[in-house]
């Protein structure tokens, strides 16, 4: 029989990891299928995508300045966006996620992004927050005063044991590659401008 906390008892986090990376594909094929579903069904309503920048540019900005500051693996970083939130590029790609919900005006859509980013997000926060307690000894005292994920309105002050420091460096934002994320924004809008036309021309050349 095992016995909890032993050698053969399975990491609930590596197991959640191990079922995240087989759906993560069919997961996004769905949320794919289901987005050009929506887009044929219904033509998106020029108030609600100009709504939607409400949430999917703040959403950009946050990914991009917080890319500019993170040196991954090597450094704790607690400036910049780290300093309010512990996961600003994941707060940000869940911005961009729901504008992208509000822009269809779409619950379903709405719905399996929550579930994707509840599946896949939950065991990646636990597995890098296992990983920097155990390489950074000021993990703890700076989770402390940083939230997890809804931002705190101001920057969390660093204890003379807090050494994280810096400004943000279009080197690493560069390095990051994080300019895809806004190319990948502007194709999906183009998509709602132009797709369902499109799809609507190729119907009738197919009748």
């Amino acid at each position: 029989m095992i016995q909890p906390g032993s050698p053969q008892q399975l990491d609930w986090i590596a197991c959640w990891q191990r079922v995240a990376r087989r759906i993560r594909v069919p997961l996004g094929f769905l949320t794919a299928a289901l987005y050009l579903v929506e887009l044929g069904r219904r033509a998106p309503q020029p108030s609600a995508v100009a709504w939607s920048l409400a949430l999917v540019l703040p959403g950009l900005w946050l990914r991009g300045y917080a890319a500019g500051y993170v040196k991954k693996n090597r450094e704790l970083t607690m400036t910049g966006p780290y300093g309010h939130t512990r996961n600003p590029l994941y707060l940000g790609s869940m911005l961009m996620a729901a504008g992208f919900a509000v822009a269809l005006l779409s619950w379903p859509v709405a719905l399996v992004l929550a579930v994707g980013f509840t599946v896949i997000y939950v065991p990646v926060i636990a597995s890098e927050e296992r990983f920097l307690r155990a390489t950074f000894p000021g993990f703890d005292a700076y989770s402390r005063h940083v939230p997890r994920m809804i931002p705190r309105l101001t920057s969390a002050p660093q204890s003379g044991d807090q050494t994280g420091t810096g400004a943000f460096s279009l080197t690493l934002y560069l390095k990051h590659r994080e300019y895809n994320a806004g190319i990948g924004a502007a194709l999906l809008y183009l998509s709602l401008l132009f797709l369902r036309p499109v799809f609507s021309v190729l119907v009738h050349a197919l009748r």
